[in-house]
């Protein structure tokens, strides 16, 4: 019987590394989506900003961040623990029962600390292209140390929402709609790009430089969702487990599908086009939509869950656009945020526990919290750094004004 504990928290252990390294490789399809729908002088300074958010979320959720979300707490106000050396021990895995650790304390830490970089990498694409890299950096240390905890708390750590019976398998809200809202409490702050909206309300398309590249990213995002998604299930080490992560597999993967399908389509009727863009935003609308709870639908439903998350993305993103003047270069706001609420409401049509009182309850509470302490949190930085680079910058691009250098240099001038 021992030795089948130990090997039990062995896999579970091994299972959640595994997944924590599938959600981390999210951060190079977020890094690969966004170079490719910003322009080609900008593509560095997004790329400095991927590799650097990643860092500052690693080293925030560290020192405060995962002692705040998962610390002893009232509920509603979250305690403070430090992380340290993993405490389980020998004789509490081998005890059994309903109470004993099933998988490292570190390895939990290592999943979760890549969902935080998550949120963070949402913010980036909605505010590219005309933020200033250290302003971002700085917010990316109050995001990842203290708001995102703090609403993680309630939901994850068993705080007030979690006691309510609020449903979040594994973030469209804590997550997702989380990154959203701290998007556009920066973006309402730093304005639109410079030529995106003219006189009488026209507005100009500024299309993307790597289209391949910013595939490539939503393909990275759609196998790392795996990761996201499985990982959440916690455990492997049985055969209920077992079918409950091929489940989630299958249904994760099959709304990505409906929600390109469905985007696809829709653009095609509405423009006339089939909108690449649009497409990989379907498919990412899909998994935020299936991410809420990707454990009670069938496949079948599942695949309608992203579709129908792939319908709402398009006129979101137009929407968004065109009415309220929202500058969103990548559409970062609409997948997380809006397809976010769908995927947290989708929650009442599959799982019987679910209550869309409290689901609503639940997305006012994260999105009020989050937008409100992000706004204060930009409206401070903009007080005291600047938030958005000079009118010279941003025609330049800001590679060369916050990095000094650039992606595609399409001239390089040798000494003699």
């Amino acid at each position: 019987m021992d030795q089948v504990l130990e090997l039990s928290y062995a896999l579970d252990t091994f299972y959640f590394l595994v997944c924590g390294a599938l959600v981390m490789w999210m951060a190079a399809g977020f890094t690969m989506l966004e170079s490719g729908l910003v322009r080609s002088k900008n593509t560095a300074e997004i790329l400095t900003k991927n590799v650097g958010l990643y860092s500052i979320a690693c080293v925030m959720y560290m020192i405060c961040g995962y002692g705040i979300m998962y610390g002893d707490g009232s509920g509603v106000i979250p305690g403070i623990s430090m992380l340290g050396a993993d405490d389980n021990t020998v004789e509490a895995v081998l005890a059994g029962g309903d109470d004993a650790p099933y998988y490292s304390n570190l390895s939990d830490f290592f999943f979760q600390v890549v969902f935080v970089a998550t949120a963070m990498s949402i913010v980036s694409g909605a505010v590219a292209e005309r933020m200033k890299l250290w302003s971002f950096f700085a917010f990316a240390v109050i995001l990842t140390g203290f708001i995102y905890p703090v609403q993680g708390y309630w939901k994850w750590g068993g705080g007030f929402l979690d006691g309510l019976g609020f449903l979040d398998f594994a973030g469209s809200g804590v997550v997702h709609m989380c990154g959203a809202t701290a998007a556009i409490a920066g973006v309402l702050l730093l304005g639109a790009r410079k030529g995106k909206y003219g006189k009488g309300g026209q507005v100009n398309a500024i299309p993307g430089c790597n289209l391949p590249l910013a595939t490539l990213g939503m393909l990275i995002l759609w196998l790392g969702w795996f990761g996201f998604n499985g990982g959440s299930e916690l455990k492997v080490s049985n055969v209920g487990e077992a079918n409950a992560v091929a489940l989630v597999f299958v249904n994760t993967n099959m709304a990505a599908a409906g929600g390109l399908l469905g985007a696809l389509v829709l653009a095609r009727l509405w423009f006339g086009k089939a909108d690449l863009t649009m497409a990989l935003n379907g498919a990412l609308a899909g998994l935020v939509a299936i991410t809420a709870e990707p454990l009670t639908p069938t496949p079948v439903t599942a695949t309608l869950i992203g579709l129908v998350g792939g319908l709402l993305v398009v006129p979101s993103i137009i929407f968004m656009d065109r009415w309220f003047k929202i500058d969103d270069p990548v559409g970062a706001i609409s997948v997380h945020g809006v397809v976010g609420i769908w995927g947290l409401l989708a929650v009442c049509f599959t799982n019987p526990d679910a209550k869309l009182h409290i689901q609503l309850l639940g997305i006012v509470v994260i999105f009020a919290w989050v937008f409100v302490t992000s706004f204060a949190a930009w409206f401070i930085i903009k007080a005291t750094l600047g938030i958005r680079v000079s009118e010279e910058e941003e025609y330049e691009g800001v590679d060369i004004g916050e990095c000094g250098l650039e992606a595609y240099p399409e001239f390089t001038q040798a000494s003699e």
